[in-house]
This record gives structure tokens, C-alpha cells and sequence, in this order.
């Protein structure tokens, strides 16, 4: 993946190694991500295909002590997530194309209300979910003509996590665990 990711991870590890509060690791993560994002050609192509008719959730690297995970997430034109949760804190930086994000709050009731207007991340824009600070959300590429790319970082090795997914009209929840894409030149 060349030297600019490579320094990235160095960054990450050392700011989980060092930080002793969530704030204090999403700081320091967000300043490497912003750097890695600012750079060009360091991603793989194997890890910039989208999927049919799904986007794709490529593992990039998992930190040997489950402490991290980065992922690329590739968004066919159009694409999007169901409503769903994450449970640990995360960043999603806009590698190329953008995402809209539209985020939801629980009432007391259970039912879930969206939380502010939806936003536009552009090319190097980044945004943090954690439960502290807000995990409810849906993504999706705002083009519909296009490819977008963005890369994501997780407080936990994310594919193995029990997350939640939300239906807005029934108000069901279920539980689910990601897993990764395998790029076609791995399978």
C-alpha cells in the first residue's frame, strides 16, 4: 500500500498506545487520517471495486491486539447502508467522490428520529461516530453516476463486532456482524 499508509498505521498505533481517553485517540486519528487522505495513489486498486449489488467493506489492516481496524468502503453509484449502529468509536474520511450521512437519535420510546440534517462529506472531509458522540446512521454515495471511496477507521476490529441494524418503519432491531469483502484478485 506504499509509505504514506505505512505511516499512517505507525500513527494510529502509537496515539492508541499513548492516549488514555477515546477523545484523546479520535484526536490523533483524525490528524493521520486527515494526512493519509491528502495523499493520492497509495490505495490498492484491488481495494477500489465496488460491488454488485452491494457496496464493499475491504479489510486494509486490523491492529494485531483488535485495538483498530482500517477498511476502505467502496459505494457503487447510488449505494447505501441500512440505518445501523457501530457500539465503538469510528472515523470515515472521504477518499474520493462523497457520502451523505444521515444521522438518528433513540427516543425513549425506541423509535428513531433523524438527528439534524443530512451531510455532505466531500473529498478529505472526515466524520466521527462513537456512542458518546453519536452512533446512529446511514450512508450513501451522493453520486449517482459515480464511484465514491472512503476510509475507515474503528475502535475494534469491526468485522468481527455485534452491531445493530434498525428498521425505521417497524422499529425492529437485529443484531450483525459486518465480516469483509475479498477483493476479486484474492478470491
Amino acid at each position: 500500500m506504499g509509505n504514506a499508509f505505512e505511516r499512517f498505521i505507525v500513527s494510529l498505533t502509537e496515539a492508541v498506545e499513548k492516549a488514555n481517553t477515546e477523545s484523546a485517540v479520535v484526536d490523533e486519528a483524525r490528524e493521520a487520517l486527515a494526512k493519509l487522505l491528502a495523499e493520492r495513489d497509495w490505495l490498492d486498486p484491488i481495494f477500489q471495486e465496488p460491488g454488485d449489488p452491494y457496496y464493499r467493506q475491504y479489510l486494509l489492516y486490523r491492529d494485531p491486539l483488535d485495538r483498530f481496524s482500517v477498511q476502505s468502503f467502496v459505494w457503487g453509484p447510488g449505494q447505501s447502508t441500512p440505518v445501523h449502529d457501530h457500539t465503538v468509536w469510528g472515523l470515515v474520511g472521504v477518499y474520493q467522490g462523497a457520502e451523505k450521512c444521515q444521522r438518528y437519535r433513540r427516543l425513549a420510546s425506541g423509535e428513531l428520529v433523524p438527528h439534524g440534517d443530512e451531510q455532505i462529506l466531500a473529498v478529505g472531509q472526515i466524520d466521527h461516530v462513537s456512542p458518546s458522540v453519536g452512533d446512529i446512521h446511514t450512508v450513501r454515495n451522493a453520486h449517482d453516476d459515480r464511484v465514491s471511496i472512503s476510509i475507515h477507521v474503528y475502535g475494534a476490529d469491526i468485522g468481527k463486532v455485534e452491531r445493530h441494524v434498525f428498521d425505521l418503519k417497524t422499529g425492529a432491531v437485529k443484531p450483525f456482524v459486518s465480516g469483509y469483502s475479498t477483493p476479486r484478485a484474492l478470491s
